[in-house]
């Protein structure tokens, strides 16, 4: 399936979700419930106004950017082609290219990775790209879990750079739930579940019969991945 429509719609969401969760302490409040305080707290932190950081400009990116405009935030981009005709549907306030890319993070409160993972972006986000965002930023990767070093970030939550990490891709899935990683209290992680929407799976549904009806005419299945 193409990462696009109702798949990088559902992307999307998620990655907004985890982002809103994140922020807002979502996990410390219910524990708060379950405490039986109902007091107010955590403390959260909106928003609006802040420096969301796409890494990458796919499909899940632009889904993304149209749900991230009206909230109020300041949007930029890393990507490898500055000049690729796209760039301007995003109506990015600042992009910046690949070799660039600290640069950016510095300006980054949100950096969320909209990246396919490949031999050249395995471990894109590295301990340098890590200690280039500001402390207190928030990680979110709804991408594919290879994006990120493991041992950088295990390094960042333990030293207490990262302000959170949303991860719903692992570097091994199914993914040990006892790794350290999933100890961290500013770490909310979801099996896998970004593209796992009912008109996302209706699309996947509907490609899967059309193909086989391609097979049975003797064509070429679409959107073959080799």
């Amino acid at each position: 399936m193409p990462t696009s429509g109702n798949n990088a719609d559902s992307v999307a969401e998620h990655g907004l979700l985890l982002t809103l969760a994140l922020l807002r302490q979502l996990p410390a409040a219910q524990a708060n419930v379950s405490a039986g305080s109902t007091l107010g707290a955590p403390l959260g932190r909106m928003l609006a106004g802040r420096t969301v950081c796409l890494y990458g400009l796919g499909a899940t990116a632009m889904a993304l950017a149209r749900r991230l405009r009206p909230m109020g935030v300041r949007l930029i981009a890393i990507t490898r082609d500055l000049a690729a005709p796209k760039v301007t549907e995003f109506a990015l306030d600042e992009c910046f290219s690949s070799s660039e890319r600290d640069k950016a993070l510095a300006k980054t409160d949100v950096l969320v990775l909209c990246v396919r993972l490949a031999h050249q972006t395995r471990g894109l986000v590295d301990a340098s790209a890590l200690a280039a965002l500001p402390a207190g930023a928030i990680l979110v990767n709804a991408a594919r879990g290879g994006l990120i070093d493991y041992r950088a970030l295990r390094e960042a939550l333990s030293t207490g750079h990262l302000g959170g990490v949303g991860v719903d891709v692992f570097w091994t899935e199914p993914f040990p739930t006892d790794d350290p990683i999933l100890s961290f209290p500013n770490v909310i992680a979801t099996p896998h579940v970004g593209g796992v929407t009912d008109r996302s799976y209706s699309d996947i549904a509907d490609a899967v019969a059309y193909n086989i009806e391609r097979l049975r005419r003797g064509e070429p299945p679409l959107n073959r991945a080799a």
